[in-house]
């Protein structure tokens, strides 16, 4: 899928695995950037962190973390860049973990 600066891709969670998560487990989604309101800021990720407690987040039973809802985005630690801030603690460029 190409992309385009105005375009956000994102990996929802398609299906909960029974076993080993498949190709039909994530899907790729693109949507339009959305725009920051007050009190908010849009930020790129630059780095996303695949860690194994996100195939708990992928299930439903009980855990020590929610799981992750169907057709949601899924979820991970991230290094990001501010690109646009309504928060006076923070301005475009600035790098923060997430």
């Amino acid at each position: 899928m190409p992309q385009t600066a105005s375009t956000n891709r994102r990996f929802v969670l398609a299906e909960r695995p029974r076993g080993v998560p498949t190709a039909a487990t994530l899907r790729l989604e693109e949507a339009p950037i959305p725009s920051p309101g007050p009190g908010q800021m849009l930020l790129r990720t630059c780095w996303l962190s695949l860690d194994p407690y996100m195939r708990g987040r992928m299930s439903a039973a009980p855990s020590y973390a929610p799981p992750v809802a169907l057709g949601e985005v899924m979820v991970g630690g991230t290094v990001a860049v501010v690109e646009e801030s309504h928060l006076p603690e923070f301005k475009p460029g600035d790098r923060i973990a997430c």
